[in-house]
């Protein structure tokens, strides 16, 4: 095992000792909380030519179909984030212009005719069948030498946990407060060799619901 590897894992191992756990979501929710029924196509890849590159750039996305059954018209106010084990962490819509998101609507006019970007989709899903949504979700490339990568999507649950940050004090010397929302993650590995990257498949391993 290299110097650099024993570095990362001691800097996780002192991390999580000074973290405190995270709340998990309720396995009941309270009268007031809400979370959406959501199905997902695993993340696939798509090559677009953008007007300022020579070469054709790598993106991927996930397509979400969100019903509202909860009883509430839900508020959407999404965070969506793809992280790798090589601790590459991207925000969704990151450099991603408007072209990518007219290639894959078109790629899946036949099963999704109404798709939405996320980045432009409306920040109210109204209840009941007829008012389903599909909506997708787009980041650009990520480190080729990942071996896995995790993606995390909030906005589909209202409930919310408040836990004490374990370092950071307040003007008062209080911890200070970290808030957390109910998120859908999804965490694959990465098959193939970095430079075949075209032909790369993300195998499924697991789904949760967290706090983050």
């Amino acid at each position: 095992m290299t110097n650099k590897s024993l570095i990362i894992i001691a800097l996780i191992a002192v991390f999580a000792a000074i973290c405190p756990a995270a709340p998990s979501p309720a396995i009941v929710q309270g009268p007031d909380d809400w979370t959406l029924d959501v199905k997902y196509e695993n993340p696939a890849q798509i090559l677009v030519q953008l007007p300022d590159h020579k070469v054709p750039v790598r993106f991927w996305y996930i397509i979400l179909s969100i019903n509202n059954k909860s009883g509430f018209d839900a508020d959407f106010y999404p965070k969506c984030e793809l992280m790798t084990d090589t601790f590459q962490i991207i925000p969704a819509g990151k450099k991603v212009p408007d072209l990518v998101f007219n290639k894959i609507k078109l790629r899946h006019q036949g099963n999704y005719p109404f798709l939405e970007w996320v980045e432009k989709s409306d920040n109210k899903i109204l209840q009941g069948e007829d008012n389903a949504r599909d909506i997708a979700i787009i980041w650009p490339d990520f480190s080729p030498n990942a071996k896995a990568a995790s993606f995390f999507i909030t906005g589909l649950s209202n409930e919310t946990a408040m836990i004490n940050h374990p370092t950071k004090k307040d003007d008062n010397g209080q911890a200070v407060k970290i808030f957390l929302r109910k998120t859908l993650q999804l965490d694959y590995s990465i098959a193939g060799d970095p430079a075949f990257r075209s032909q790369a498949g993300l195998d499924f391993k697991a789904k949760q619901w967290i706090m983050r």
